[in-house]
């Protein structure tokens, strides 16, 4: 067994830009409750998004299909890790009864990593696209899909039915994978996101990263300029926060401008748009960039 040696870093008081609205309210005890009842997850709640507050009073959420329990051990991640789930075929049909229930017009839909099925889970993202759009005709579903192992397959099973946006994050710089995503690749995930925009060049692709876990701004430059050379039209920009003592420690607080300052460069760069702050998450304000991309481009 070879020991490794972490070193912590300095703990430091959250900055004040970093406190977000407390989970309260009546929209959100009604969807707390409508979510209970159909028995799904939202990552809102399995990965402790600080926005879920905000989110779920502006009635919107992101679900989580595949169950509540991920196939990797990624160091930054609060969702539940461990042996895999049994897939639930009714759970689309339950994701639509939820949106349909909330009025969404525009739906997320996320998961965990499946690497134990062979699709990665594609299948149900294909069955839970077509259940919303059946439910409630006319409402955008836009997918954060993991990266199904590098398999073409599974990608071209969910570009099939053309979400409105695919979503894929990098997550992190590459000198930082093995700490951060263990069990992905940074080229694998470029190459699937560029494979998603080939299988449909009129749908918009996106993908995020998390600041404050030891990359250098020019590390953060290099994977944007990588991402727009793989046709990426969406970029999120956000803090890394710490879910508990057990996931990777927070290097440092970046601060609003410097935030303010890649969204500028994100946008010189030719991304069509930059969500970018301290408390951004992938599915922040996700309808709004997809419409920006929308009115950007002139395509449906």
């Amino acid at each position: 067994m070879v020991a490794v040696l972490v070193t912590l870093a300095p703990k430091a008081a959250r900055p004040d830009w970093l406190r977000a609205p407390a989970p309260v309210g009546d929209n959100y005890r009604e969807l707390k409750a409508l979510i209970t009842g159909l028995k799904l997850h939202t990552v809102c709640e399995s990965a402790a998004c600080p926005n879920v507050g905000e989110c779920w009073n502006r009635r919107t959420a992101t679900f989580m299909i595949l169950g509540n329990v991920c196939t990797r051990r990624c160091g930054f991640c609060a969702v539940q890790k461990g042996g895999p789930l049994p897939v639930d075929y009714d759970e689309p049909r339950r994701v639509a009864e939820a949106s349909a229930a909330m009025g969404l017009k525009y739906a997320v839909v996320t998961s965990v990593n499946r690497d134990d099925r062979k699709d990665g889970g594609a299948e149900l993202f294909r069955m839970t696209i077509d259940a919303i759009r059946e439910r409630i005709p006319g409402c955008k579903v836009e997918v954060l899909v993991p990266d199904f192992q590098g398999s073409h397959a599974a990608m071209e099973t969910v570009m099939k039915d053309a979400p409105d946006v695919l979503n894929h994050n990098t997550e992190t710089v590459p000198r930082l994978y093995r700490q951060v995503r263990m069990g992905a690749r940074y080229e694998r995930s470029l190459e699937m996101l560029s494979h998603a925009k080939s299988l449909s060049p009129r749908t918009p692709v996106k993908s995020g990263l998390m600041l404050g876990l030891g990359e250098t701004i020019e590390e953060v430059l290099a994977v944007m300029q990588d991402l727009r050379q793989n046709r990426v039209d969406i970029l999120t920009l956000g803090q890394y926060l710490r879910p508990s003592p057990k996931h990777l420690p927070i290097m440092r607080y970046v601060t609003p401008a410097e935030f303010a300052s890649l969204k500028e460069e994100g946008q010189r760069m030719g991304f069509a748009h930059v969500e970018s702050g301290p408390l951004v998450r992938s599915s922040y304000h996700a309808d709004d960039s997809a419409e920006s991309v929308h009115h950007a481009s002139g395509s449906c």
